[in-house]
């Protein structure tokens, strides 16, 4: 069984940023895509950042483009989510998902086949 861990979430007050890890078990991410969702209090599951392994394609929601950004760990077989410019409306659970989906479903969570259990990333002044 594929096992995913996500780490560095945390507090932020406005404006500065965090570093997210999603790190594989059992398996490697070749081969497939890599996406974070978010989920706070209240409200649905939203995509917020892809990435395919191999084909390197990023994909970005509209609420973290220009601020966030997905890349590769090749050395510690993790997904890295960079959060700059951290706003209030950023405060959720953090998810990684990993699966093959088509292009157009990449922002939809059932696509993906495995998930972590997420990390909490609060931003407040």
């Amino acid at each position: 069984q594929v096992q995913l861990v996500e780490s560095g979430g945390g507090w932020a007050q406005p404006g500065e940023s965090l570093r997210l890890s999603c790190t594989a078990s059992g398996s490697t991410f070749a081969g497939y895509t890599a996406s974070w969702f978010r989920q706070a209090p209240g409200k649905e599951r939203e995509f917020v950042a892809g990435l395919r392994w191999s084909g390197g394609n990023t994909y970005y929601a509209d609420s973290g483009k220009g601020r966030f950004s997905i890349s590769k760990d090749r050395a510690n077989n993790a997904i890295i989510l960079q959060m700059n410019s951290l706003k209030p409306d950023d405060t959720a659970i953090y998810y990684c998902g990993v699966g093959r989906p088509i292009q157009s479903s990449v922002a939809t969570p059932g696509s993906y086949y495995y998930w972590g259990q997420g990390t909490q990333v609060t931003v407040s002044s």
